[in-house]
């Protein structure tokens, strides 16, 4: 029994210097953000696509901001943030992905085309400005109107995703 103790005594310790060190910066997402970030902003994403989808750059503007907010412990500020980010929506666009036997598309391909500024004032080597791609393919027999929302809200995700991999995570 003293040797059980000992060793949830031990493992008490152990858990609780591991978690207290790890405070200074870094999150359950993975995010390794500077002490002296304590501020994000996300101005509104501009829609330069040929295709305009009309609720496209507002959804990913919104979809970034939340990410943001839920993966660190940084504030949202209209001005003067330490990490500001902006983007634009370079082609929205529906292609044939696979072909039939019989010359036809079997599947389409929905793709999103994004380039996004990351300016971080407080580590100047994390600033970026990279093109970002995702698609989703879908049954060519499926008209685009009848999955087009959901596969929109499935490209945001993983844009987003790498986005903030991108300004965060140093993996």
């Amino acid at each position: 029994m003293k040797i059980f103790l000992n060793r949830i005594t031990f493992f008490i310790l152990f858990a609780s210097v591991i978690f207290s060190s790890c405070s200074g910066g870094y999150s359950f997402t993975g995010a390794s953000i500077s002490p002296e970030t304590k501020t994000f902003q996300v101005e509104t994403f501009l829609n330069r696509a040929s295709i305009v989808q009309p609720v496209l750059a507002s959804e990913m503007t919104y979809a970034l901001i939340n990410k943001i907010r839920s993966g660190t412990n940084l504030s949202e500020v209209e001005d003067n943030a330490d990490v500001t980010f902006s983007g634009v929506i370079l082609s929205y666009g529906i292609s044939p992905s696979a072909i039939s036997a019989k010359d036809q598309a079997a599947k389409n391909r929905l793709t999103i085309r994004i380039k996004v500024t990351c300016k971080n004032r407080q580590d100047k080597k994390s600033n970026f400005e990279t093109t970002f791609t995702r698609y989703k393919e879908y049954d060519a027999s499926l008209s685009l109107s009848s999955v087009e929302e959901e596969l929109i809200q499935e490209i945001n995700e993983e844009l987003v995703d790498d986005i903030f991999n991108k300004a965060f995570v140093n993996w």
